[in-house]
């Protein structure tokens, strides 16, 4: 399968003074990033209903070079590129407007996720990714718990500081990715599911239906969100410089059982 179509959901649960919760329809595809087989309401490098530029994902954000770039940081961290199948989970553009907080590239072992990389966006037009692995690149499980260090200003409501912890879940009939931010007493879950099945333009043609303006969208719910926690007082920060470095690594654990 070429390309899927996973109609899901977002959650999002601040914790700490201020506390805030919603949940989201959102339209994210997996595909080969290298692959040009798409439906004929999606297309690569060109304009269509909805669009996947390779500028847009792996590396600089403006200046990507795709699945190439992704290809070499696996080479630097000691895989194989030949040896894995490669997969970018992302919210495609909507004619002509593109946003993402978050896209997913994933490294494919027997259809096992052995590695990814969270490319995180803010809306100030910065970017960081973060590199999710096992040292010997074993299999990655919903019961891992892989961490960060919070590098990059992603809300004015969020200091930089603190930890990322993701949990990933690929299995072959849905998505899990939950990703909580701790600091201190203060923190946010955000979570990402859905079901996986084949993009098709009737799917396609639904989602610009049932979600119109796309990514747009997403962009002006964050805006509503960041709205919400103005009036009731959350503490408002002002951006700090975005990190030196494009990419930082993160250590991977399996939770003790209980």
């Amino acid at each position: 399968m070429v390309i899927e179509h996973i109609q899901g959901q977002t959650y999002h649960a601040r914790r700490g003074a201020v506390v805030n919760a919603f949940r989201y329809g959102v339209d994210y595809v997996l595909l080969d990033p290298e692959s040009d087989h798409l439906p004929r309401l999606i297309s690569r490098n060109r304009f269509n209903l909805w669009s996947l530029h390779d500028r847009n994902h792996g590396g600089p954000r403006g200046e990507g070079r795709g699945a190439t770039w992704f290809r070499e940081v696996l080479a630097e961290h000691g895989l194989d590129p030949g040896t894995v199948d490669i997969r970018l989970l992302t919210q495609p553009g909507y004619l002509w407007f593109h946003f993402n907080p978050v896209s997913f590239w994933i490294a494919l072992r027997d259809g096992a996720p052995c590695a990814f990389v969270a490319e995180v966006n803010n809306t100030f037009g910065d970017r960081h990714c973060y590199f999710c692995a096992h040292p010997d690149f074993r299999p990655i499980t919903a019961a891992d718990t892989i961490t960060a260090q919070k590098l990059m200003h992603v809300s004015p409501f969020q200091q930089v500081a603190g930890l990322y912890r993701f949990n990933f879940s690929l299995s072959e009939h849905a998505i899990a990715i939950r990703i909580a931010y701790e600091n201190g007493d203060q923190g946010v879950l955000a979570t990402l599911t859905g079901k996986r099945a084949r993009a098709t333009n009737r799917s396609l043609l639904w989602a610009a239906l049932r979600r119109p303006t796309g990514a747009l969208r997403v962009l002006a719910l964050i805006h509503w969100q960041a709205l919400i926690l103005y009036f009731k007082r959350a503490p408002f920060l002002r951006p700090p410089p975005a990190p030196e470095t494009l990419l930082s690594d993160s250590q991977a654990f399996r939770e003790p059982t209980k």
